[in-house]
């Protein structure tokens, strides 16, 4: 998919799938949301809790359809070395005929790292193992033996095969919230999903970090530290709440609440929640919103019937 630039980009929207009984029942998930005029299909990356694993999930969505992208809300990079999800990717990317959508994060959840004996450290070095993993990635996608030393990982003239579809490599997506993450994905990502910042010990979203003028200072910041770059860069963030009485399937509750005001919650009123985006895609340049819980997915259908495209 080409890197195009802002001009007044059209809506875009995805939906986060967690969970089917049966490989026919997340066929069908994945043929609705295609149906209903969903961009892409998204799946999360966490060791606990009720969800498929990401790259047998993606690849399954991508044979059951012909457009619908695919993709995940967000790897996380320290539960895999980059040369083992490069590898994972362009492989997605080819059997998809490039229809991936590549979602990368530190990993923050202090649940999966409890759980699996794996050490949580602090956010620091999370974001910065978290570049160089972006640098091996984008290398090993360019082709050619590839070579790097950094402070996290060593990668000795690998080469691999086969290449993405998708050139110079798949549509990166960066999560961002705080500050470090926002100017690393100013650098690096064609997507941004602008979030909550996460408390440092991995608890949950950190809800000081919330209401509509935090949010538009990230965009404030993104576009301070993109520069020139701005433009190419496809904004986004979750549609956290679209029923107003709704529970978050696997956010915190907290912050559906700490974010009212803002794109991340809905009000359930189609008419409302059109005239709610159109303002922030005029005010922000916000155009690529993914839906956070199923269960909304019949109240949301609506407003993504009215946008898709305009």
């Amino acid at each position: 998919m080409p890197r195009p630039s802002r001009g007044p980009r059209p809506f875009r929207f995805a939906a986060v799938l967690r969970l089917a009984d049966s490989g026919r029942a997340w066929a069908d998930k994945a043929r609705r949301l295609e149906d209903l005029g969903f961009g892409a299909l998204l799946v999360p990356d966490h060791l606990v809790g009720p969800r498929l694993a990401p790259v047998a999930a993606m690849t399954a969505a991508a044979c059951a359809t012909t457009r619908l992208r695919v993709g995940t809300l967000v790897f996380a990079n320290d539960f895999r070395h980059p040369a083992v999800l490069a590898k994972e990717a362009a492989t997605v990317d080819l059997l998809s005929d490039g229809r991936l959508e590549f979602g990368l994060g530190t990993g923050w959840m202090a649940r999966d790292y409890a759980g699996a004996g794996l050490r949580l450290d602090p956010p620091g070095m999370r974001v910065d193992r978290l570049a160089e993993a972006i640098a091996v990635l984008k290398g090993l996608w360019r082709g050619g033996p590839f070579t790097f030393a950094g402070e996290h990982y060593r990668v000795d003239g690998l080469e691999q095969e086969p290449r993405p579809v998708q050139r110079p490599g798949p549509r990166l997506m960066l999560g961002g919230g705080g500050p470090r993450m926002l100017r690393l994905a100013a650098r690096e990502a064609d997507i941004v999903n602008l979030t909550l910042r996460v408390r440092p010990d991995g608890s949950g979203p950190d809800t000081a970090d919330g209401g509509p003028d935090a949010f538009r200072r990230k965009v404030d910041v993104l576009r301070e530290a993109a520069g020139e770059r701005f433009p190419a860069i496809e904004l986004g963030t979750s549609v956290l709440r679209v029923r107003p009485d709704a529970a978050a399937a696997s956010w915190s509750a907290a912050a559906p609440d700490a974010q009212a005001g803002t794109p991340q919650v809905l009000t359930g009123d189609v008419a409302a929640d059109r005239d709610r985006l159109l303002r922030w895609h005029e005010e922000c340049g916000l155009s690529y919103y993914v839906l956070h819980d199923e269960r909304d997915l019949d109240a949301f259908a609506p407003v993504v019937a009215a946008l898709a495209g305009t």
